[in-house]
């Protein structure tokens, strides 16, 4: 029988030993890693959440809810028009959830996102400079070729819904500019840069006091749907599909009703 040496033994045991550490690492490990609080797993978990620009306002609030409820969970919040947003997601940029302010959006992105659901819904106003010096009332008074009009540009969701009930009207408006987003209009407005713009219900109403919003019938009106779902990049899937039902359950749907959306 041949004699081990020393250094030989050494090794081996240092070896049991750094086997029997990893065991219950291992078995702590399991999942996806991304948990947070009472859903997925209680570790602590940052998430990015892509959203609408139109829903900047009213994350903001849906983060510090959420944050609370769950301790250990970190949420971002990124706010862009949603064509913005679609580009990021192709681009594979890391994100764990994408809120669009349209279902066609979501749709074209099918293969990187779990099931959507809709989280709620909006309208569109007319937002004037404060005080509405210009006089106007109905949609017609935007073909006005003395009025500066300011729409959002068409492959962003808002810039699409403006463009149907203008066409379904057909009323011709040519705009100062198109912008990249629901925010840029408004603030077009808001700044004087612009004497009217079509934004949603709810920019609008983040603005009072600067700009007025003269309402759209709804006849005439469109509805905006938003979409929540999980990214397939995310690193924290658990931790992702329970922010999205979150979003769906009743304290979420309070703080978005309060922010003046519609109901899913």
């Amino acid at each position: 029988m041949s004699r081990k040496s020393p250094a030989l033994t050494s090794r081996r045991a240092a070896a049991a030993v750094t086997a029997a550490l990893l065991v219950p690492l291992a078995a702590c490990g399991g999942g996806d890693g991304g948990g947070s609080g009472k859903e997925g797993g209680g570790g602590d978990v940052k998430l990015t959440v892509l959203a609408a620009s139109s829903l900047t306002d009213v994350f903001a609030t849906a983060e510090k809810a959420y944050e609370k409820e769950h301790p250990g969970a970190d949420i971002t919040v990124s706010a862009a028009g949603s064509q913005e947003l679609a580009a990021q997601v192709e681009q594979g940029s890391p994100a764990d959830v994408l809120v669009t302010a349209d279902t066609t959006t979501m749709e074209g992105l099918k293969a990187e996102t779990g099931d959507p659901e809709v989280i709620a819904r909006n309208r569109l106003v007319i937002a004037t400079r404060e005080g509405n010096p210009d006089g106007v009332k109905t949609l017609k008074d935007l073909a006005d070729p003395k009025l500066k009009v300011v729409l959002a540009d068409d492959t962003v969701p808002v810039g699409r819904y403006a463009k149907q009930v203008l066409d379904r009207q057909r009323i011709t408006v040519k705009p100062v500019s198109k912008e990249a987003n629901v925010r840029s209009v408004l603030s077009k407005v808001e700044l004087g840069e612009a004497d009217a713009g079509i934004v949603y219900r709810t920019d609008a109403a983040t603005a009072a006091g600067k700009v007025d919003a003269v309402e759209i019938p709804d006849a005439q009106n469109a509805v905006a749907s938003y979409p929540a779902a999980t990214l397939k990049g995310s690193a924290h899937a658990d931790a992702a599909a329970a922010f999205v039902q979150w979003l769906g359950g009743p304290e979420a749907q309070k703080i978005l009703r309060d922010g003046g959306f519609q109901k899913p």
